[in-house]
């Protein structure tokens, strides 16, 4: 399983990380979770407690909201959890990154971890047209990183109401 690469997609709230953290436990007995969010307010702040009480022990947590690649580089080749490349975007987006070079410099470094990764996002463009710039160019670019996700990984699931359904490969 060295160097597999997942990709688990679907809504808020649809279940797609609990089923990675499920699907990454299968590729070995520690593992690393990267995590992109900024806990700013008391819902995100519940929203992580909640998703570290659900994973438990054996995971180290390594806190990256921009810059992956020295975690997914490194020679470890515990599994990797990568939760996830909407909150990541997200982050990029405000700190007025070029999306493109930070696009390209992510599927790099995932394409050279020699370690399992599971990467989480969400399928934004399944809503109604956003009404104003911002929200369109966001929901551009998440379904430009999700489709370039997809076409490197070897699995690809999408998670709806808790259930996966396996687009592309099979699961680990």
């Amino acid at each position: 399983m060295s160097g597999t690469k997942v990709l688990i997609l679907g809504g808020a709230a649809s279940g797609k990380s609990e089923f990675a953290e499920e699907t990454v436990c299968f590729l070995g007995s520690e593992w690393r979770y990267i995590a992109t969010a900024h806990a700013l307010d008391d819902e995100m702040r519940t929203k992580v407690a909640r998703h570290a009480a659900r994973r438990g022990a054996g995971w180290q947590v390594i806190e990256a909201p921009l810059d992956l690649a020295p975690e997914l580089t490194s020679p470890d080749r515990r599994p990797i959890l990568f939760d996830c490349a909407t909150m990541w975007l997200s982050n990029h987006m405000f700190a007025g990154s070029d999306l493109s070079r930070a696009q390209g410099a992510l599927l790099d470094a995932i394409a050279a971890c020699p370690a399992p990764v599971v990467t989480v996002t969400n399928e934004v463009g399944q809503g109604i047209v956003p009404e104003n710039a911002l929200s369109r160019q966001f929901r551009e670019a998440q379904g430009r990183l999700n489709i370039a996700l997809a076409q490197q990984a070897d699995c690809v699931v999408q998670v709806i109401a808790g259930l996966p359904n396996v687009l592309k490969g099979s699961l680990p």
